[in-house]
């Protein structure tokens, strides 16, 4: 393509905003305020905002929103040299250093044919380095459950503990529905334990999750998916009715209805 740019345009351009970072944590009231503490939560809703841009396919959005990240990197490093703690070259040289010890495959003489064998050498290794007591040490608590599900099979797959056949994963689902359904039958109004009955509808998701997992979809992105579509087709039911000079709380399921299929429609 011809707006990429060469390996001296791109260090000169990091250079720049390394300059620009150093004049704004100097000379801006608001930078030179800022902490590690303070930045944390921007942080995370950058990312999830870089998560929206992917989902919508948005290739300038996604420029924009990598650079607020790169931006919160470069802050966090010049807050980092301030404290004595590390700066953007030695961040840098333990990235690089990590990523060549964890691709032996690469940079020494193991043998990792496949993409599955490079994952297993990846938490072999990243385990040791840790020292962590359990496989499953290194999985952030304050993950949102779906995600964490999703780190924890994976980690546990990563030295060997999974099932072998996609089936038998599908077949544990089956086993997590029906369990759940002994322990609440819609088909009657009695009282249910609900503690008994949230255990299950837990081990339901945790089954899916694994399901989607060994077939190669993402659940995580797979629902987000599906809440975007389900706002984009209630806002059309919205708009529609709005336009009939209605509100929706004043509609009946069935004319609400006639709507929804309208948005299912397009």
């Amino acid at each position: 393509m011809s707006n990429l740019s060469t390996r001296a345009e791109q260090l000169a351009a990091f250079d720049r905003l390394l300059t620009i970072m150093d004049e704004l944590r100097t000379q801006c009231p608001w930078d030179k305020k800022q902490t590690t503490e303070s930045l944390r939560h921007l942080t995370i809703e950058e990312t999830f905002e870089l998560s929206d841009a992917i989902l919508e396919g948005n290739p300038e959005e996604i420029k924009k929103e990598l650079g607020d990240l790169l931006l919160h990197i470069v802050f966090y490093a010049r807050i980092g040299s301030e404290e004595g703690n590390f700066d953007m070259k030695t961040l840098i040289d333990s990235l690089c250093e990590k990523l060549i010890r964890r691709h032996p495959h690469i940079y020494g003489d193991v043998i990792a044919d496949n993409e599955e064998a490079v994952k297993q050498n990846w938490e072999k290794i990243k385990l040791q380095e840790k020292g962590n007591v359990s496989v499953l040490g290194g999985v952030p608590r304050s993950l949102p459950a779906l995600i964490k599900s999703m780190r924890i099979q994976e980690k546990a797959r990563g030295v060997g503990f999974d099932w072998e056949e996609k089936h038998q994963v599908w077949e544990k689902v089956e086993e997590e529905m029906q369990e759940f359904k002994d322990e609440f039958n819609v088909a009657t109004d009695a009282e249910i334990d609900r503690e008994k009955a949230a255990g299950e509808f837990g081990d339901l998701l945790f089954s899916l999750i694994n399901y989607a997992r060994f077939i190669d979809i993402n659940p995580e992105e797979a629902l987000e998916r599906t809440n975007l579509k389900f706002i984009k087709r209630f806002q059309y039911l919205e708009n529609a009715a709005k336009n009939k000079g209605k509100a929706l709380s004043e509609m009946t399921l069935a004319e609400m209805d006639v709507y929804w299929n309208e948005a299912k429609a397009k």
